[in-house]
């Protein structure tokens, strides 16, 4: 183990916020992991988000990456949730190459009534609803949407049962995020947010190899499955379920570390890391455009002080005008 990982050392790691493709090729396995570290930071602590909202989009931000980096074409991947529950909407969304923004939703009275009960995991906090995952190829296609269910189970286990249904994929999901308590280099106390995640496809070349467990499997189901699973699907699988939280978080583990604990024996490959960035897509040019659309009525509404400000809820930028800016020409 010593000299395998003072081998694995020999290279440079991909580090926080870069994307990790990689392939098993002994399971006939592909995927992506990730850990984020600055880029996510700095997207909770911009709307500074109770640790429980907090958590759950950093969640939403990782599945948001993991999913988004695989696009082979220019567009925009969303992930967003519906909810009944304190937090009633999540959206991240990724436009390619690289930018990712991100924003939560929440009712600070119901957030607090279940933090004093202690119901505070994820699916608690989301209720029923829908997660929705939409790719969009830009104005000369339509949008795909794919939609399940919030039924009371974790984002992990709803994004396999989007696979299962959309792209009949036998996929696994795993999605982590901790809150980081340590000092600066200054000595000051510090606190930081990071997430991590890992998402694992078998993709055999034999399609009659990639048989579908039923809808209703998963940690703990002990029902029959038509047809079985592949033994090498089985393996995979049970090989990524051993992952602890912490360790897709851990700033001392890193993404290629995790990868050769995981598959070292059956000889994994990793692939050039693609960094992902906090950028949003608002502009000053794109909200001008949006009020020139209002009536002289609506503009008049919008005014406070003699101007019109507007905030981007992803970013928090406040644009302001002057009415005379969005007149028509003469």
């Amino acid at each position: 183990m010593a000299e395998a990982a003072a081998a694995l050392g020999q290279f440079d790691f991909a580090g926080d916020d870069h994307v990790v493709p990689f392939q098993v090729e002994g399971l006939d396995v592909r995927g992506r992991a990730v850990q984020l570290g600055p880029m996510l930071d700095a997207i909770l602590e911009r709307h500074h988000y109770p640790a429980p909202v907090a958590r759950l989009l950093a969640e939403v931000v990782v599945l948001t990456v993991l999913l988004g980096t695989s696009l082979k074409f220019d567009g925009k991947f969303t992930v967003q949730t519906k909810g009944d529950g304190p937090v009633d909407l999540l959206v991240a969304d990724f436009s390619t190459p690289e930018n990712v923004r991100a924003y939560a939703r929440f009712n600070q009275a119901l957030l607090n009534k279940a933090v004093e009960s202690g119901e505070t995991e994820p699916e608690q906090l989301l209720g029923k609803g829908i997660l929705a995952f939409t790719i969009d190829q830009g104005k000369f296609s339509q949008p795909y949407q794919g939609i399940v269910p919030l039924d009371g189970t974790t984002l992990e286990e709803i994004a396999g049962v989007y696979f299962r249904q959309s792209e009949q994929i036998p996929t696994r999901v795993r999605l982590a995020a901790a809150e980081l308590f340590d000092r600066d280099d200054a000595g000051k106390p510090r606190h930081r947010w990071r997430a991590g995640g890992l998402v694992a496809q078998f993709l055999p070349e034999a399609p009659e190899r990639m048989r579908q467990p039923d809808l209703h499997g998963g940690d703990g189901d002990t029902g029959s499955r038509p047809h079985g699973d592949d033994d090498a699907w089985v393996e995979a699988r049970s090989l990524v379920e051993t992952i602890d939280a912490d360790e897709l978080t851990d700033p001392l583990v890193g993404t290629e570390r995790l990868l050769f604990r995981l598959f070292h024996e059956r000889g994994v490959r990793v692939y050039e890391p693609r960094a992902v960035f906090d950028r949003c897509s608002c502009s000053r040019d794109k909200i001008k455009g949006v009020l020139k659309g209002f009536s002289a009525e609506e503009i008049e509404a919008s005014q406070e002080n003699g101007e019109i400000a507007v905030t981007c809820e992803f970013c928090s930028t406040t644009y302001r005008f002057e009415p005379a800016e969005l007149q028509p020409a003469e």
